[in-house]
């Protein structure tokens, strides 16, 4: 296969990846065909998978606007794969230029194609890291030189979480981060579930075992299972609710059965 100039050396061409098929769910150019075929499998049991990726990206600008509004202008976006049209800094940054922004991915498609959008923004950068280790991604220089950690700073944690298996304890990993930010910080998160999506589980399965034959696992997790990533934190109105459902701009009625998948909040340390 051909090596698009903007695909780093050394990756594997052949294996998908979930930030490149989170690209072309959201019509992105940033994948290769292995990576839309495994959309196109997984899209044979959920055909609405790219409203829920749309939802999600919908409801990380309405938190990134409402992190705005509360005075917090940094932003750590970890898991934060191929930037594409609306990404964080720049809704942060057209609303406020001072605002900073840090991408985290252990992607290096992501990382390298992010580099490139960011070239010549003084005040976003991105860090080669995993959610897993998180103590790697507080000591990056690129985020030390760029965030203060003795203020608040949005953590955005949008869409990874159920990538990580609970063996490898993401809860420990979410309250590092938390214990390591200022107070008046703010935790942002979506998840997939089971609940919410508009067929039955069997069949939501068959789109998760898509994820599990690319060695990328997807972990639905219940309600109070994702409750729990906000241990610490104040919930901010609504709470945890379907992503349509989180602060809406327009009328929730008229939205796509598939925008209440899973579950989106916004929590606040005191």
């Amino acid at each position: 296969m051909e090596r698009p100039a903007w695909a780093p050396p050394g990756i594997d061409l052949s294996m998908p990846s979930v930030s490149r098929i989170y690209d072309f769910y959201l019509g992105g150019s940033h994948n290769f065909e292995v990576d839309r075929e495994a959309a196109r499998r997984a899209m044979e049991f959920l055909p609405g998978l790219p409203k829920v990726m749309q939802a999600n990206r919908a409801f990380m600008r309405r938190a990134v606007r409402h992190a705005l509004s509360e005075g917090v202008t940094q932003f750590l976006d970890i898991g934060s794969g191929i930037p594409t049209f609306g990404n964080v800094h720049e809704v942060a940054q057209g609303a406020d230029p001072s605002a900073r922004v840090v991408y985290v991915d252990h992607d290096p498609v992501a990382v390298a194609h992010s580099q490139a959008v960011l070239a010549g923004n003084e005040l976003a950068t991105v860090v080669a890291a995993d959610l897993r280790t998180p103590k790697d991604i507080l000591t990056a220089p690129e985020l030390t030189g760029l965030l203060d950690l003795d203020r608040p700073v949005a953590l955005l944690l949008v869409a990874v979480l159920h990538f990580i298996e609970d063996a490898d304890d993401p809860q420990a990993a979410v309250a590092t981060l938390r214990d390591a930010l200022a107070p008046g910080s703010l935790l942002i998160v979506t998840h997939a579930a089971y609940d919410g999506i508009p067929t039955d589980q069997e069949t939501a399965g068959g789109a998760v075992d898509v994820y599990r034959q690319i060695k990328n696992p997807l972990i639905m997790r219940t309600r109070d299972e994702v409750a729990r990533f906000f241990d610490g934190y104040e919930m901010v109105e609504p709470g945890l609710v379907k992503m349509a459902e989180w602060r809406p701009e327009t009328p929730v009625a008229q939205e796509d059965p598939y925008a209440f998948s899973g579950f989106a909040g916004v929590g606040r340390t005191a």
